[in-house]
């Protein structure tokens, strides 16, 4: 069993087909932890994935990036959205409830890095990377704890 897979994704159609496949399979406690530079794909593939958990294809899902977090219920669980692009210091992350957003639902994190030390040990790392074709990305997914066996269920179609 590996702890880590590689998915080609040619457009933004797959990059959401991805998030979709990955909230099927979201359970409660799971952190997400979403990677790669400005404008590689991770509001997008949160989007999608808060879309698909939630069943609300039509919901509309701002990016938190000036308020940092967004709740969303509507799935088993509450789901987190969290961006930390403009977080300042990594101990300011739990004055946003990160610890209790963990315990209550699903999270996702846009730019852990900035978490340091704070970032959650468990859970799934996804980077998102350029390649030639700009609306194409490659998707690294690696079980940091909790997702091993889940991952193997992740189809590359």
């Amino acid at each position: 069993m590996s702890n880590s897979k590689t998915i080609p994704l040619s457009d933004p159609a797959r990059t959401e087909a991805l998030a979709a496949r990955l909230a099927r399979l979201a359970e409660k406690g799971d952190v997400i932890a979403l990677s790669g530079d400005l404008g590689a794909g991770k509001t997008l593939l949160a989007r999608a994935f808060i879309r698909a958990y939630t069943g609300l294809a039509d919901e509309e899902v701002p990016s938190p990036t000036f308020t940092l977090a967004q709740v969303y219920e509507g799935g088993r669980w509450l789901i987190w959205h969290f961006d930390l692009y403009r977080l300042e210091k990594p101990e300011h992350a739990l004055e946003l409830g990160l610890e209790e957003a963990i315990d209550q639902g699903v999270v996702l994190i846009e730019w852990p890095e900035r978490l340091g030390a704070e970032r959650p040990r468990q859970g799934l790392s996804l980077t998102l990377d350029f390649v030639a074709d700009p609306q194409a990305r490659l998707a690294r997914l690696e079980d940091r704890g909790g997702w091993a066996q889940r991952l193997e269920r992740i189809g590359d179609e």
